[in-house]
């Protein structure tokens, strides 16, 4: 008799093995202790009898039996129900080829596993016993290429003068990082931010969950977020306005930002600003040229815009502060001003807190500068032969 050890040494040895391996180890310890007998394999050691005895008969008469493995198993929903997943196509397409003016169930609904399940009984006639279950159907949908997915954005719009633009910039930036005398900061506001018990997403790791409004129609405030990047230094500001995106807003800002920053460039004459086309910051804006045209005068620094293209603004460097501090206070409820402001003050990019300052004070819209009086600042205001609305160079008088 086989002694527990060894027993052991057999069973381990055998489910290291595999197919005919398999059985002509299991026949050979089955001839060499157990008499060749498959029972006994069987019953001492657990190994199928029906398993030994093909590997005896192997052994026996030197013809190995191939393993058909694809045999084995359950047949897929699609085999046994051979026009299911025509009838699936069907729904999940939207018309039925029987009839091209007929619509789907399924044609205003958001497409489901147990949606299609249902539509199948209701539409094509199946029983709910002879249906596979919600997450065989999800299967099924998921070989035939219906994965889940996100829609896809639209492409992209492109101008003609889109890859001279990015030319421009590339040039533009270069130029302006290699010069010891030039700043270049990238500028841009971020989608307003609605301060109340509102739920924003994402998720936040705490014991009890902090309860949001169950809907999101009442807020107690909006902040404007507008901000100024140094590029290469990564010091970021973030200005939180409490009235609208204006000309006046962001040239405050912007004004603001040097006042408390000029001490810490003092070999600096000029300043690169990127930025995008936005409707308080276009090029053809009569406030914006009178209020940048005044910076200028004030700072006796020249400016220089450079814009990225229409419909490309996620190119410009800030966009991606923008990324971060969404990420970083998403799950978050921002139910005051304060709140809001603390969460911006903690969070890093490039491993610098920014600098955070609350704007007090309302901003009309709508203002603009008559003809007459925009003529004295358009002397200054002097725009690229090539691309006069993605590039402007403003100097002292």
């Amino acid at each position: 008799m086989l002694d527990a050890p060894i027993k052991e040494t057999f069973r381990d040895a055998a489910k290291k093995l595999t197919g005919p391996h398999k059985r002509a180890f299991m026949a050979k310890v089955a001839e060499d202790y157990l008499d060749g007998s498959a029972r006994k394999a069987e019953r001492h050691l657990g190994w199928r009898r029906t398993s030994v005895q093909l590997g005896l008969d192997e052994r026996r008469t030197g013809i190995r039996c191939v393993d058909n493995y694809q045999a084995r198993g359950r047949q897929l929903s699609e085999t046994k129900l051979p026009h299911l997943a025509t009838d699936i196509r069907d729904l999940v397409d939207g018309e039925a080829q029987a009839d091209p003016k007929f619509k789907s169930t399924l044609y205003y609904t958001r497409i489901s596993a147990r949606a299609v399940r249902e539509a199948l009984i209701e539409e094509k006639g199946y029983s709910d016993e002879a249906l596979p279950t919600r997450q065989t159907i999800g299967n099924l949908l998921n070989r035939m290429g219906y994965r889940l997915k996100n829609p896809k954005v639209k492409p992209l719009k492109k101008l003609p003068q889109t890859d001279a633009i990015f030319a421009n910039v590339a040039q533009a930036n270069y130029a302006a990082d290699a010069a010891p005398n030039l700043l270049r900061i990238s500028i841009d506001s971020k989608a307003k931010v609605k301060i109340g018990n509102l739920s924003r997403g994402g998720k936040a790791r705490t014991l009890d969950a902090t309860k949001a409004n169950d809907h999101d129609d009442h807020w107690d405030a909006i902040l404007v977020p507008f901000g100024i990047l140094d590029v290469l230094a990564g010091q970021l500001s973030i200005y939180f306005g409490q009235s609208a995106e204006t000309t006046d807003f962001i040239v405050d800002c912007l004004e603001a930002w040097w006042r408390e920053h000029h001490d810490n460039y003092p070999q600096i004459e000029g300043l690169e600003i990127n930025l995008d086309g936005g409707s308080a910051v276009r090029s053809n804006r009569t406030q914006f040229i009178k209020r940048m045209v005044e910076f200028v005068q004030m700072t006796r620094l020249s400016v220089h815009l450079i814009y990225y293209p229409p419909y490309h603004s996620k190119y410009n460097p800030i966009e991606r502060c923008w990324a971060a501090l969404e990420q970083y206070w998403n799950g978050t409820i921002l139910n005051s001003i304060d709140t809001a402001v603390q969460w911006a003050s903690n969070m890093t990019w490039n491993g610098l807190k920014p600098l955070v300052h609350l704007i007090e004070g309302t901003y009309e819209k709508n203002i603009t500068v008559p003809s007459d009086e925009l003529e004295a600042y358009k002397q200054q205001w002097l725009c690229s032969e090539a691309l006069p609305k993605w590039d402007i160079k403003i100097v002292p008088n």
